[in-house]
């Protein structure tokens, strides 16, 4: 598929994609019009880059851990430093805490919104006191 399509599909700007192409995240093969070229897997892919970014990894730690992201996982990290490894083990932290954060909110979302639909329905004079 073209950049465009790519674009598209993972609502990610080109520019973006070609950063990560540069950045050897994702890779595009080239036609001879000099178009690039990306394969269906770059969809998923993509999608992974950004959910990691967003979750504070910078580019350089993602290029190393996307292997783990493969199937069949092929994880070899000959330099992996013990500066790596803390940041690694203090962003998993930092996303562990971050998925307990979102779950709390999700489920206090979740609550509110079935006490409201719940009174809603339970209370047709709530209904017309409000309007």
């Amino acid at each position: 598929m073209r950049i465009g399509e790519l674009s598209e599909r993972t609502e990610t700007p080109r520019r973006l994609l070609r950063y990560y192409e540069e950045q050897g995240l994702i890779v595009a093969d080239r036609s001879p019009n000099g178009y690039r070229d990306y394969d269906e897997s770059n969809v998923d892919r993509v999608a992974q880059i950004r959910g990691l970014l967003d979750a504070g990894l910078p580019t350089r730690i993602i290029k190393q851990i996307l292997p783990c992201l493969d199937k069949p996982r092929s994880i070899h990290f000959p330099d992996a430093t013990p500066e790596m490894i803390a940041t690694l083990e203090h962003e998993r932290d930092r996303m562990s805490e971050r998925v307990r954060c979102l779950t709390r909110n999700r489920d206090a979302i979740a609550e509110y919104l079935e006490a409201v639909l719940s009174g809603d329905r339970a209370d047709p004079a709530r209904e017309t006191s409000m309007a």
